[in-house]
């Protein structure tokens, strides 16, 4: 598949999703700076809101836009507990004394059609509570968290989201959990010094109140849409700011041979 072609795929899921958002989707909410880390209460209060009967039509909705299946058959189901998912720092790319590499930037709930599409129900805190603030896709979110606690246990499972890169990170190592971040640090990883020398190089010029993330560029920190300095969907590759409420759907790209 070519390029124009995976554009035109991902403009098109776009926009079918959109009716789904803009009819009974997901409500718009205040932006509030998130946890540092995920308790057991944080995660329940995520889960009741993956789980409650407006999610659960609103995922009905996610699951048949593309036809695969209707939107009385989809019958989603949310499984397990809310998984905390991690970005890079922009306090650790600045080099701010004691930042850790990572930061909690929301829980993610996975869901399940009946024809077994998985999604990511992206929870944030807001003003109004915990909310679910995206639908993404895939199930990402889950695997590396996985397979992080397999390579690295105890370690932080984290994403550069302008490369979409996932790692994980302990002590003084950080591990590539896929291609994009192999490319980025190598096979073996690297020392926790080197990865922030490479985003301080990458990055460092695009944290919030830079020129570059004032002017809302891809790739920089600075991009509106909630938390602190950035919300999670504003700050992932690929995101579009969809429907009447202002909710912000990702419609993950995939890779395919030729592209």
């Amino acid at each position: 598949m070519t390029l124009r072609a995976c554009a035109a795929a991902l403009l098109t899921a776009a926009a079918a999703t959109a009716a789904v958002l803009a009819t009974g989707g997901l409500a718009a909410a205040a932006p509030v700076p998130q946890p540092q880390t995920a308790t057991a209460e944080n995660r329940a209060a995520a889960h009741e809101a993956a789980a409650a009967p407006d999610t659960l039509a609103t995922l009905s909705r996610f699951f048949a836009r593309e036809g695969k299946v209707s939107v009385a058959a989809a019958q989603p189901r949310v499984e397990g507990e809310a998984t905390p998912v991690s970005y890079l720092s922009p306090d650790f790319v600045a080099g701010k004394a004691g930042a850790p590499v990572a930061r909690l930037e929301y829980l993610a709930s996975a869901a399940v059609s009946s024809d077994g599409q998985k999604a990511a129900l992206w929870t944030a805190k807001t003003g109004a509570g915990w909310q679910v603030v995206n639908i993404a896709t895939g199930d990402d979110e889950f695997r590396y968290a996985r397979l992080g606690a397999e390579k690295l246990p105890g370690g932080t499972v984290f994403r550069e989201p302008q490369i979409d890169a996932w790692y994980v990170a302990r002590g003084d190592r950080v591990l590539p959990l896929d291609e994009d971040a192999a490319r980025a640090v190598g096979d073996r990883g690297a020392a926790l010094a080197g990865y922030r020398a490479r985003v301080a190089g990458l990055y460092g010029d695009k944290l919030p109140g830079s020129a570059y993330a004032d002017e809302g560029r891809a790739g920089g920190f600075g991009t509106p849409g909630g938390g602190s300095g950035g919300g999670p969907a504003a700050a992932a590759a690929g995101a579009l700011a969809l429907g009447a409420g202002g909710a912000v759907l990702l419609v993950r790209r995939r890779r395919t041979a030729g592209a």
